[in-house]
């Protein structure tokens, strides 16, 4: 899980995905997150996606209006976070749990990282401090490149990937689910963001 505050860039740019939208939100509120958290660099490559029991073809990417406070930005990522699932053949409960890990570690927004000067010559929504970590899901170098990492699809599907490979993850609570992913040091943390996230997948309709 990410630790730290992160300040908003000046000028927001478009992120590397074509088909996102830039907004001035990466003030939409402080990240609620405690500082000094653990993202493991011993955590598995990303490996070839299982798809879960239940798993459903892909819907369209829809442009829809933001909910449950969020901003335009915010609900373009999770639109972004949704259609990578559906690509993926993956089931509505990864989908709820990619979101659910986005808003505990970004509240949504695409993250360039103040200790990677790299990061900040690259389109991003704001600037996280959480070691070297970058993008909607604070992931550390061992899941790629800088660039990679700031592509929302390639987060995404990197983030899906290790999902798909913990055993028996749909029938065990998501907030645990995503911390086998993440190897976070508040493994609970996120939790508090499903109705959210299930609000979000929803309305986009997956």
């Amino acid at each position: 899980m990410a630790g730290g505050l992160f300040l908003p860039t000046g000028n927001l740019q478009k992120t590397s995905v074509p088909s996102a939208k830039a907004a001035a939100a990466a003030e939409d509120g402080a990240r609620d997150i405690p500082q000094a958290a653990s993202r493991g660099q011993g955590r598995p490559q990303p490996g070839a996606p299982t798809p879960a029991p239940g798993a459903a073809p892909a819907g369209p990417l829809l442009h829809v209006p933001p909910v449950g406070g969020l901003s335009q930005a915010q609900m373009d990522n999770a639109a972004v976070i949704v259609a990578v699932g559906g690509k993926m053949y993956l089931p509505a409960q990864a989908k709820i749990a990619a979101v659910m890990c986005a808003l505990q570690e970004t509240r949504l927004l695409n993250l360039a990282s103040g200790r990677l000067p790299e990061s900040l010559a690259l389109p991003n929504e704001g600037v996280g401090w959480d070691h070297d970590s970058v993008g909607l899901f604070q992931q550390r170098p061992n899941w790629g490149t800088v660039p990679q990492l700031l592509d929302r699809e390639y987060a995404a599907r990197a983030f899906y990937k290790v999902l798909m490979t913990v055993t028996n993850w749909w029938a065990m609570p998501l907030t645990y689910a995503i911390q086998a992913v993440q190897i976070s040091a508040f493994p609970e943390a996120y939790a508090k963001h499903e109705d959210l996230a299930r609000q979000i997948v929803t309305a986009l309709r997956a």
